[in-house]
């Protein structure tokens, strides 16, 4: 069992919470913002329409954390669960808003969430698809790839006047991933805790006296602002519809396996019902914020890294961090100073927490029955979602539809995993008499130290 720091269920002091709290939010704000900014760029929106996106994305991702931490009947898993609009919704969103603009998006999500709200209702049976072996190759396959987004952070980024690769990015990056490393090892108490958050603050301080931190969005940004509901309007149309709703059941495959990740980093034991109530908080979720004029949430991996890095497993730590992603959303100007840190700054912290889950990943293999059709499974699964990880191109002229299912890494390994899991022979094993089964031991992932 991990030798947590804080459980599930306990509240740390008032301080060190908003601090660990703070660690979370730095670990998900740049991916909740980029999908509005990437979305907004390509179908070339006003910059206005842009910060509403952004605006509304942080306020809903804020609330959907906050209920999926602490629950409301039914509805939230009780783990610390970090939500966020998705990538996994972009290419479907950028097709949809070519042809009907972000009424049609908007719509589209609202519509096709549908299908997330009731594939909830059949998680248990879900759940019988992902036994030890497949959530083991889908654990290991979250954190390969995420690894390479942390790596474009180190290395600057790709953006317009980017320097990728600069030895001044990467000395930085390495600067935060030494200082965390060290303050994970040798920290005790709150220091080995909020070692990210602390690692990338040191990071922050040592580019300000560099020089490398620009202030231009914190200045154009509001101080305050309300998302308005409904301000972009909706509209519905059936292609739209259809191809959100594909991408909602290639979330289902992935939010489950992040669950289950999720549920070996807290010693929870992830059975069907609770699969249920976190998987239809994501569906009730994205409807939420397609009304408040957002693209629809899911739940975040990397957060997963950050639990497994620290010990903190307290969903009251999380259930805070929603409520300053929603501070974000309200007050602009807060989210703009975060966007300060530079990319290389949260590269170096980044390559820890993602390479955390794979180190999960691997130990769950560990654990799995080492034979033929086991190896088998896990090569084809993990090698096929490489395969699309670093070569995307590799569907681009296959139909839209293939390239929505298995454009992510994560779905493709998910699939073939479950896949072969079910055609494959099972060889039968012997059980004498005197021996009972027993469930596999849950990975240790880190010792702390002290």
């Amino acid at each position: 069992m991990n030798n947590l720091l804080y459980k599930v269920d306990d509240r740390p002091p008032p301080i060190t919470t908003a601090l660990l709290a703070a660690q979370h939010m730095l670990a998900a704000l740049g991916g909740i913002i980029a999908v509005p900014l990437v979305v907004g760029a390509v179908l070339k929106l006003p910059a206005d329409q842009i910060v509403a996106l952004v605006n509304a994305a942080l306020l809903g991702s804020g609330i959907v954390t906050a209920i999926q931490c602490i629950g409301v009947g039914p509805v939230g898993i009780r783990l610390p669960c970090v939500m966020g609009t998705s990538f996994a919704f972009v290419g479907a969103a950028i097709s949809i808003g070519f042809e009907h603009g972000v009424p049609g998006i908007l719509g589209s999500s609202l519509a096709g969430s549908a299908i997330m709200i009731l594939g909830s209702f059949f998680m248990p049976q879900i759940r019988k698809l992902f036994p030890h072996q497949v959530t083991a190759v889908v654990v290991t396959m979250i954190g390969l790839s995420l690894v390479p987004v942390a790596v474009d952070w180190a290395a600057g980024g790709k953006g317009a006047g980017a320097t990728y690769g600069d030895p001044i990015n990467l000395g930085i990056a390495l600067f935060v991933l030494a200082t965390v490393i060290v303050l994970v090892q040798f920290g005790k108490g709150i220091i080995s805790a909020a070692a990210v958050v602390i690692g990338i603050i040191i990071g922050y301080c040592a580019c300000l006296g560099l020089g490398l931190v620009d202030f231009s969005t914190v200045q154009k940004a509001a101080v305050f602002a309300v998302p308005q509901p409904m301000s972009f309007g909706m509209t519905f149309p059936i292609s739209g519809i259809l191809a959100m709703s594909l991408a909602y059941v290639v979330t289902i495959v992935e939010t489950t396996g992040t669950f289950m990740a999720l549920g070996s980093a807290t010693n929870t034991k992830m059975k069907g019902k609770l699969l249920c109530r976190g998987v239809l908080c994501d569906g009730l979720g994205s409807a939420f914020v397609s009304v408040l004029g957002a693209p629809p949430v899911s739940t975040f991996a990397q957060n997963v890294g950050v639990i497994s890095l620290t010990g903190v497993a307290s969903r009251y730590v999380v259930a805070l961090t929603g409520v300053m992603l929603a501070a974000a959303g309200l007050f602009p100007v807060l989210g703009a100073v975060v966007v300060t840190i530079p990319q290389p700054v949260l590269g170096g912290a980044g390559l820890m927490m993602f390479a955390m889950i794979i180190a999960a990943g691997v130990q769950m293999l560990s654990n799995v029955e080492h034979d033929k059709r086991t190896g088998l499974l896990i090569a084809v699964s993990i090698g096929c979602g490489l395969a699309v990880s670093v070569r995307p191109e590799l569907l681009s002229k296959l139909p839209p539809f293939v390239h929505e299912i298995f454009g992510s890494g994560i779905s493709t390994a998910a699939i073939m995993a479950v896949v072969l899991n079910l055609v494959l022979p099972d060889r039968p094993v012997a059980v004498h008499d005197d021996e009972e089964e027993e469930d596999v031991p849950q990975p240790m992932l880190i010792r702390k130290a002290g």
